[in-house]
């Protein structure tokens, strides 16, 4: 299947879709991972704390796909903050995946009550200098804490990777990203075990364009301009969360489940003020 793309503002492109591969690990991970490349996703999204590059760099060879025809991500963690840290925690990345350069590098989390953010930014923006990195961004930033790396560096990150979610749809982080030319990608798109498939304005949308409620929620997050990472390891699964190029959602039915969200809405109270991921 052919996935549209979005230019960044660092002059390279994503793909606006995803494959999640968190907890894909071992031979079963691999074998997930090189059906959802050759079914067609181009943008492969994985991190130090996942503990399974090495399964994403051996399922890329596998697949037999040309290396630069795939954007693969990764995300510092935060033990690894420190500039150097974070120079070095990149290369084991590449290290373990066998690849001489990444698509797309975050930092995970900003963990502010470390106040190391800052330098692993700082290496990042390194890193792209010597083209170790392609492109670089942030995951679970605020508003004050990209404002803060961009004062600091003068970069603005191209991506900022953010819950979002029918239950939560980021509306004011959208508007953020939007102001600073920053993508925005989604993790747990669905919303995991509170997906919204039975919520009426998804199951309606459904009924009415004959696909599935999923799909409906993927098309939902494109039509909103973010990009979707979702997860499967079954192979029809796969092929149904790609298939959303095909169809429209209204206007009023991407309203009616943006309306869907409430302040409560976080799949596990992550707030990125307070949550620490080392």
């Amino acid at each position: 299947m052919s996935v549209p793309t979005y230019d960044l503002n660092d002059g390279t492109a994503l793909p606006a879709i995803g494959f999640g591969t968190y907890p894909m690990r071992g031979e079963d991970g691999i074998a997930a991972i090189v059906n959802a490349v050759e079914t067609g996703y181009r943008l492969v999204d994985t991190a130090v704390n996942y503990e399974n590059e090495t399964e994403v760099g051996e399922a890329l060879r596998r697949s037999g796909v040309p290396r630069d025809e795939i954007r693969v991500t990764s995300k510092i963690p935060g033990r690894h903050h420190a500039y150097d840290l974070a120079i070095s925690s990149t290369k084991e990345s590449l290290q373990r995946l066998g690849l001489d350069h990444l698509d797309l590098h975050l930092i995970h989390w900003p963990n502010p009550s470390q106040g190391l953010f800052g330098e692993a930014w700082q290496a990042l923006v390194d890193l792209q200098k010597q083209g170790l990195v392609k492109t670089i961004g942030v995951s679970n930033f605020t508003k004050a804490h990209l404002r803060r790396i961009i004062e600091e560096t003068g970069v603005t990150p191209a991506v900022n990777q953010v819950e979002l979610h029918p239950l939560f749809p980021q509306e004011s982080m959208r508007a953020v990203h939007e102001e600073l030319g920053i993508r925005t990608e989604a993790w747990s798109p669905m919303g995991k075990r509170q997906a919204q498939y039975d919520a009426q304005p998804v199951s309606s949308a459904a009924q009415r364009l004959g696909v599935t409620p999923g799909q409906v929620i993927l098309r939902w997050h494109v039509q909103l301009g973010s990009v979707p990472i979702p997860k499967s390891a079954t192979p029809s699964r796969q092929a149904e969360n790609l298939d959303v190029f095909g169809f429209e959602l209204t206007d009023d039915e991407v309203a009616a489940i943006t309306a869907l969200g409430r302040p409560d809405g976080r799949l596990f109270g992550g707030d990125p003020d307070v949550h620490e991921e080392m």
